[in-house]
This record gives C-alpha cells, sequence and structure tokens, in this order.
C-alpha cells in the first residue's frame, strides 16, 4: 500500500441483459441490457457515489460499457475500456439455454459444478485464463491510482469473480466454490491493506448498499 489512504477497487457486474433474463449462455456474446438493466444501472451509480470514485474502467462488451458509462456519466468522471475484462469466453455454449448445455455437455456440467476448470464449450477460455489475463488490466489499472483513491471496474459475473479471487490471493477452485455469483448490477470492494488486498464486501447492491460496514470497531 502505498501512503496511509487504502485504494478501493469495486468489481461491478453489469445489468441484467436480454440474455440473462432468457437464461441463455452469454460469453462474449454482445447482448443488450434489458430495460431492468438500465435501471438497476442507474441505481448502482447513485449508490456508488458513496465510494468517490475517480475512474471507471468497463470491458468493452456493450453490457459492461453501458453500465460502466452509466456510472461515468451519473457520477461525474471518467470512463475508459479494457477487452482484458470482458467475460469468460464460452465457446460452442454461447447462445444455449442452460437447459441445452446440460443436454448436450452434461459431463462438463458435472465437471462445472465440481469446480473443476476447464476450456468452457470446447474451444472457449478457462477460468485460469479469464483470470490471467483480468488481472493484467488490474495491474495496469493500479499503476495509475494514487492512494486513497477509488477506481470501478464494470465487469461480469465469471471475470469478475476471478479477478477478485486473484488479487486477494485465494484459489480459484475455492472461490468458485465457495464466493457466490456476482447478481447484476452488483458489486464487491475490495481494498487496499499493507498486507495486501482483501474483500471487504461481496455482493451489495444499490438496495444493500446502506449497510456497508467498513470494518471499524
Amino acid at each position: 500500500m502505498r501512503g496511509d489512504s487504502p485504494r478501493r477497487l469495486i468489481v461491478l457486474r453489469h445489468g441484467e441483459t436480454t440474455h440473462n433474463a432468457a437464461g441463455v449462455w452469454q460469453g462474449q456474446l454482445d447482448s443488450p441490457l434489458s430495460e431492468r438493466g438500465v435501471a438497476q444501472a442507474e441505481a448502482a451509480a447513485r449508490a456508488l457515489a458513496e465510494f468517490a470514485p475517480v475512474r471507471v474502467v468497463a470491458s468493452d462488451l456493450s453490457r459492461a460499457a453501458v453500465t460502466g458509462e452509466t456510472v461515468a456519466r451519473v457520477d461525474g468522471i471518467p470512463l475508459s475500456t479494457d477487452e482484458r475484462f470482458r467475460e469468460i469466453h464460452a465457446g460452442a455454449w454461447q447462445g444455449l439455454t442452460g437447459a441445452e448445455v446440460r443436454a448436450s455437455y452434461p459431463e462438463d456440467m458435472d465437471k462445472l459444478l465440481r469446480g473443476d476448470d476447464f476450456k468452457r464449450g470446447g474451444h472457449g477460455e478457462s477460468v485460469a485464463d479469464v483470470a490471467q489475463r483480468c488481472r493484467a488490466g488490474v495491474d495496469a489499472l493500479l499503476e495509475e491510482l494514487a492512494p486513497g483513491e477509488c477506481a470501478v471496474i464494470a465487469t461480469h459475473g465469471v471475470a469478475g469473480r476471478a479477478l477478485a479471487a486473484d488479487l486477494v490471493g485465494i484459489d480459484q477452485r475455492t472461490s468458485w466454490l465457495a464466493l457466490a455469483g456476482l447478481g447484476n448490477c452488483h458489486w464487491a470492494e475490495l481494498v487496499e491493506g499493507r498486507a495486501g488486498w482483501r474483500i471487504q464486501t461481496w455482493n451489495h447492491s444499490a438496495a444493500t448498499a446502506s449497510t456497508r460496514d467498513d470494518g471499524v470497531a
């Protein structure tokens, strides 16, 4: 940690999309926010103003980019995009419903439930692949984040959990099994300490933001 003031990262999952609502595996398909997702992004942006973020970096996929753009506009801060924060590429699963994936890839779905890591949909990415590229994006962001500053990373469900786990040193299998997936427009707050980064809150949203605990006794 540089200086006496901790830096913060808010890892924010995008708002609901039309594919989320239909139960479709998105991966890196570029589906738009639903009307509900747009409203979720507006609510999250207002709630995140409490953290006084200085910038937003978003995945370039439109669902995350629009969510990040909403936070940047409402909070009056700069926005940039970085493809390293994209969702996991799910290969042949992309565009299929959960039931269709289960029917066509039953062994892979069993491995997924066990926390095994493998390239999704045959030619997609593994969680390890996602963690590696997301960590490169985080490291680049931290080079520009001063002591006491907060940045928002507008990303995706698998990508958000992978980057948070990597930053705090939790192995990906443990994080997959132990950390619930981030809900639409829910976020994790990561705080830098003298011994490294820690997860301060997990799966918070605009509805729960008023109960945020700073960890002060």
